[in-house]
């Protein structure tokens, strides 16, 4: 269930060689959003999906940004239900250098897995120290933290880029190396006035939003010599200004979801505090 990156796209986005000072402002907020099963293929025995996501963006350049998400999921089987409960706390320091992230997934309100760490970027490397499942460290290429993704993913829209690849971290898995992602950028579109999301986006459904698809790759060294690019899962939605997206379409290999916003708070950014003076 790696429904946590997705609000990075998904959660995010600006390369972590970027300023902050010219970084696009990111718009810190909570969202709401109720997940429905879309469809699934013969592969599989899920017969029903539901469940809501709460997801909170918060900070600033100057402190860093936090990210809290928490995805509740029912899923009905022949063999009966599963309730799936996945919780991710993450801290992005402000130079998008440094990532403290905890991730813990129940099944059925029983602990299934916690993931807990820290990852640092220098010149050369991505080096994450995983505290749990068990105490190691992984060193791989330079990679986006999920700040950094959903900067970069703004200023090339913004830019008018439509098509590009990147490579990101955000700790919901314990992993040896980054996930690469296709992404894919519309046009800006106006919010239609029979919009099923326009009443939870208040001010917003003024302004206009683009259509994004991201494909995500978990693939190995043998996969790429191999020629497979079959991606692992991939998402649609709905990008507005400063961060917030909705209409979610998200796609695995036996089984589609949607997750609609049906609540949105927006919080006043928080202002950086001048330096002190010797």
């Amino acid at each position: 269930m790696r429904l946590s990156r997705l609000a990075l796209v998904f959660v995010s986005t600006l390369s972590a060689t970027i300023g902050a000072a010219s970084a696009q402002p990111l718009m810190p907020h909570r969202a709401v959003y109720d997940l429905a099963l879309l469809e699934t293929s013969d592969e599989t025995d899920i017969d029903g999906l539901t469940g809501r996501w709460v997801f909170e963006f918060s900070g600033s350049d100057c402190e860093g940004y936090t990210l809290k998400s928490r995805i509740v999921m029912r899923f009905e089987t022949a063999e009966g239900p599963n309730l799936v409960d996945q919780q991710v706390t993450s801290f992005e320091s402000s130079d998008s250098k440094t990532l403290r992230f905890v991730t813990k997934s129940f099944v059925d309100e029983q602990p299934e897995n916690e993931v807990r760490g820290t990852a640092k970027l220098d010149a050369n490397n991505t080096i994450v120290s995983y505290e749990q499942p068990e105490a190691t460290e992984k060193k791989f290429a330079p990679t986006l933290f999920p700040t950094a993704q959903l900067r970069e993913l703004l200023e090339k829209a913004q830019a008018g880029q439509r098509f590009y690849e990147t490579a990101i971290f955000d700790g919901t898995e314990f992993a040896d190396q980054a996930v690469q992602v296709s992404i894919v950028v519309g046009d800006p579109k106006a919010v239609e006035g029979d919009d099923p999301e326009r009443k939870a986006l208040g001010s917003l459904a003024e302004d206009k939003f683009r259509p994004v698809t991201a494909a995500y790759f978990n693939g190995t060294e043998d996969d790429e010599e191999k020629g497979e690019e079959t991606s692992d899962y991939n998402v649609s939605f709905k990008l507005h200004e400063g961060g917030v997206q909705r209409d979610m379409v998200i796609r695995y290999a036996e089984y589609s979801m949607t997750a609609k916003l049906v609540d949105l708070t927006v919080f006043d950014p928080q202002p950086c505090e001048p330096e002190e003076k010797n």
